[in-house]
């Protein structure tokens, strides 16, 4: 029985130690901080390309600007080039 008395009181002493510490503090009550990723001011996301609708905006354009260089060069291959006077 003294040895379960024993085992309580030392369970009990780890188990409140941090509340004695608290105690112990200068007593100002500040929250405690709790460490966060931040991310560049530059970027919405961790993988620094903006949103998922900005992603796509931006594939969408770059089809585009594709497509009508392909089609800008296929009119131009479909002329007939100009015969050189000699």
């Amino acid at each position: 029985m003294v040895r379960m008395f024993a085992a309580i009181g030392l369970g009990a002493l780890v188990a409140l130690a941090p509340l004695a510490a608290a105690a112990q503090s200068d007593g100002t009550a500040q929250p405690m901080q709790v460490a966060q990723a931040t991310l560049p001011a530059t970027s919405a996301h961790a993988g620094g390309g903006g949103s998922h609708r900005r992603h796509l905006r931006h594939s969408a354009n770059t089809h585009k600007e594709r497509a009508r260089a392909g089609a800008e060069h296929m009119r131009q291959m479909h002329t007939a080039p100009a015969t050189p006077k000699t």
